[in-house]
């Protein structure tokens, strides 16, 4: 078979070519902006692709997916939004209460359940929730009505007889408490928040190993709940296991960076063990992450009063006490501490506020007694 060979493309043959692809680009473009601008002439600027916003309630769900991995700013930055695009989706007022609850911010948390009440009172949710931020707000009378409002609305809602449980136990209502929760494990045994105040009626009642085992299962369940480790770390510091309670505490942080209380509780199991700069340490980053959070405060001054420095005392004590931290006994470490700085006209009427607070104060008794010695 006879092959012919190859023909070479004449020379410049490319360029023709070239020059009309380029001539069909610029026509195809051309053609393109002028449809355009006829378009935008009519109906006006085509819309700007933007990525489609998910409903109100989709990032309800959204909130619920961080809460349960521990992601709490997160999940309170969507359940805030959701209420901005919707101020009427009461389980988004609810649901960030108790966010803000668990962190220990009171007044907050007791405001947003009372609005997620106002927007919705039949819902047994929106109620428990209201139980739980009064109750860890110190109102613990109005709590257990709220809370025998939920198990009234849904008598088979397990958190409604859980957070009952837990009021009835702060009130004292060791009886009530222990039936409350025995309903509440009947209706939903492997609910975290069931088993947790499972452990709580047992430590109110000073059963302590046995709260443990209730928070451990309840962990086990749900490692993200941080406040949890807060309630090991309390027992496990009541039966003396403080390398157990400092390592529950520090977990704590490690799951919730943003919560003052652990590091306080962290400096608090520090402090009995007499680490006083350790204690210190904790003390203050609690107040870094919440700077109007009292109770670190009059640790921190507490702590500089039993190291003698006074001086670094009052104005941390002092804080505390505007902060609401307002009790006997920062009261009485004020006053002393003034009196141990030859202040006692400024000591004085500290001594005074500590009586009035308890009549019966020994403590701020023998202040009086130094002063006027003095």
């Amino acid at each position: 078979m006879y092959l012919q060979p190859m023909r070479r493309p004449k020379k410049g043959s490319f360029w023709p070519w070239f020059f009309c692809v380029v001539i069909a680009m610029v026509v195809g473009w051309y053609l393109f902006t002028w449809q355009t601008a006829i378009v935008e002439t009519v109906m006006g600027p085509l819309p700007t692709p933007t990525p489609t916003e998910i409903s109100p309630m989709e990032r309800v769900g959204v909130g619920d997916h961080f809460f349960a991995e521990g992601r709490y700013d997160d999940a309170i930055a969507e359940y805030r939004r959701a209420t901005e695009v919707d101020p009427s989706l009461d389980v988004a007022f609810a649901r960030w209460a108790l966010v803000m609850t668990l962190r220990r911010r009171g007044i907050e948390a007791v405001d947003l359940a009372r609005r997620a009440v106002e927007l919705n009172a039949e819902s047994a949710e929106n109620q428990a929730i209201l139980c739980k931020a009064l109750d860890w707000n110190g109102q613990i009378a109005e709590a257990i009505e709220a809370c025998l409002k939920a198990t009234r609305l849904d008598p088979d809602y397990a958190m409604g007889h859980a957070f009952l449980a837990e009021a009835y136990g702060d009130y004292g209502r060791v009886g009530d408490a222990r039936a409350a929760i025995e309903r509440a494990v009947e209706l939903d045994g492997a609910n975290p928040f069931v088993r947790r105040n499972l452990g709580h009626v047992y430590e109110m009642t000073g059963r302590y190993q046995d709260a443990i085992y209730e928070y451990e299962s309840a962990l086990e369940m749900n490692p993200n709940l941080a406040f949890i480790y807060h309630d090991l770390g309390r027992n496990y510091r009541v039966l003396g296991n403080m390398d157990a309670a400092n390592r529950s505490f520090q977990r704590a942080i490690e799951v919730d960076p943003r919560d003052p209380y652990a590091y306080d509780q962290l400096g608090l199991t520090y402090y009995v063990q007499q680490m006083h700069e350790l204690a210190m340490t904790q003390f203050r980053k609690a107040i870094e992450v919440d700077p109007e959070y009292a109770m670190a405060y009059g640790r921190l001054g507490t702590t500089y009063y039993v190291r003698r420095n006074y001086e670094e005392a009052i104005p941390n004590l002092h804080r505390a006490i505007e902060l609401g931290a307002h009790t006997e006994d920062l009261c009485y470490i004020l006053g002393f501490a003034y009196a141990y700085t030859g202040r006692c006209d400024e000591a004085i009427p500290w001594f005074e506020e500590s009586l009035a607070l308890n009549p019966n104060s020994t403590v701020a008794q023998q202040g009086m007694a130094y002063c006027q010695a003095q």
